[in-house]
């Protein structure tokens, strides 16, 4: 396997520790509202990356945080409590906030086919673990008490941005919210591993400590969860890319302090969805759940196979339109496969070539739209049907697609053919490759050819699709 590496900044033949066995840690949700679908765009291809590598024959185990307390409205350590916004939002306690968030997190994975990771802690779990990775902070002179806080020192640090590439000319104060600058910072860039002056007098989660009644900050949660139940070296750590700073940049800070070495070899981050207004996000008040592309009528799995079809170091840019056209595809695609007849011998060294492709292809950096691509070729492969059924079975132990689970639908049966279907994709690819040329004299012909038989072309930042009128 080969993936990017952030902290390389290059992609990289992927070598764990261990020749079999993987350890990665992804990090978890703040269970204060629902995930919005830019949230869960990570998870999958955090899924989709774990699969592929149990796929591949390693062994993985995969631990998740969920962040129910310690994380404030700016990743600079400043504004409001989440858990606490949830709760008074709601008029709740901050942990029946944190268990209904929870719960609605994990049924919307469930529904898009993410597997539950192997191991999921919550932060209110391991305060006896900060407090002692704290401690031995201390104990090093990387971290400092101001202000009644435990503060973590930058300073110590040769090189702080040797993840996130950033200068410290470059940084605001608030990287999430525009706040007031903490004051008890020696240098700008600290971070808090341990509240104990609080803003908030009702501030419900609290702990004694060695530096008074108070709560760890969220970066140190993920350092002591990882380390808990990976050990002190790892192999993979994943994440959206608006954590790279300051929360991954402070994870690698106050892990390496502590150990003493370097910590995590591998680094993946998956880009931001954005609508038209740009990146998704919690704050702006409205937002897109699963639950809401329910209620319009969308099967989960569509959002899955529309996060599939792009790559995800890509900004991927979601709208109605799109995903309309995905859905479309996507019951073209299961229908085709509900015909294939199971009956007969499989060609198991065929399988076995298949399979071998498959890992070359989607291991290569995750390239999640050429493993769909291979869906389609093993369709057209001539081999028989039961063959097709097994490739494609196995195909989706890592696409997680429910591709074998469709039933023939009558519409679509109706519409496009199978030989019709793969006449318009040749066509699709022969245009794109003309435009790729700047042949746009031929790819108009395809255009024009394809609208006189009643086939409409669509042009979307993912790609070409098609209406039958």
């Amino acid at each position: 396997m080969k993936i990017y590496n952030t902290l390389t900044k290059k992609k990289e033949e992927f070598k764990p520790i261990s020749e079999k066995q993987v350890g990665m840690y992804t990090c978890g949700p703040t269970v204060y509202h629902y995930a919005h679908i830019g949230n869960l765009r990570s998870y999958i291809m955090e899924d989709v990356l774990e699969k592929e590598l149990r796929y591949e024959g390693y062994n993985v185990k995969r631990v998740m945080n969920i962040t129910d307390v310690g994380h404030l409205s700016s990743d600079a350590d400043t504004g409001e409590d989440k858990m606490l916004k949830g709760a008074k939002r709601e008029n709740k306690t901050v942990m029946e906030i944190a268990k209904f968030y929870t719960d609605a997190f994990f049924s919307d994975c469930e529904k898009l086919n993410i597997k539950t990771p192997d191991v999921v802690e919550p932060a209110t779990n391991c305060i006896d673990e900060f407090i002692g990775m704290i401690s031995t902070l201390l104990e090093k002179g990387y971290a400092y008490i101001a202000g009644g806080n435990v503060y973590f020192d930058t300073s110590k640090l040769k090189e702080y941005y040797t993840l996130s590439s950033h200068n410290e000319e470059e940084l605001m104060v608030g990287v999430r919210d525009d706040v007031d600058e903490d004051k008890n910072k020696r240098n700008k860039t600290d971070f808090v591993l341990w509240f104990t002056k609080s803003k908030f007098d009702n501030q419900e989660l609290k702990w004694d400590s060695p530096w008074g009644v108070g709560y760890p900050g969220w970066h140190i949660e993920c350092s002591c969860i990882s380390s808990k139940h990976l050990g002190e070296y790892l192999d993979l750590h994943c994440g959206g890319i608006d954590n790279i700073f300051p929360h991954h940049t402070n994870e690698i800070a106050q892990s390496e302090a502590y150990f003493g070495h370097k910590w995590c070899n591998y680094w993946f981050h998956v880009h931001h969805l954005n609508d038209k207004s740009g990146k998704m996000s919690k704050s702006k008040g409205d937002f897109l759940t699963v639950s809401l592309l329910e209620q319009k009528g969308y099967d989960p799995i569509v959002y899955r196979m529309f996060c599939l079809q792009s790559h995800y170091r890509k900004p991927l840019e979601f709208s109605y339109e799109v995903l309309d056209s995905v859905a479309a595809g996507y019951k073209k695609l299961r229908n085709r496969i509900a015909k294939l007849d199971n009956s007969g011998e499989t060609d198991r060294n065929l399988a076995a070539e298949y399979k071998q492709k498959f890992i070359e292809v989607v291991g290569n950096d995750l390239n999640t739209a050429s493993g769909i691509t291979m869906v389609y070729d093993v369709l057209k492969a001539d081999t028989n049907d039961a063959t097709k059924l097994f490739i494609i079975k196995d195909f989706d132990d890592v696409l997680s697609l429910n591709l074998t689970d469709g039933e023939v639908t009558e519409d679509m049966s109706a519409s496009v053919d199978s030989d019709m279907e793969e006449y318009i994709m040749e066509m699709i690819e022969k245009r794109a490759r003309a435009k790729k040329d700047r042949d746009f004299a031929t790819a108009d012909s395809i255009r024009d050819e394809l609208a006189a038989k009643g086939i409409v072309l669509k042009d979307t930042r993912e790609g070409t699709t098609y209406e039958i009128k």
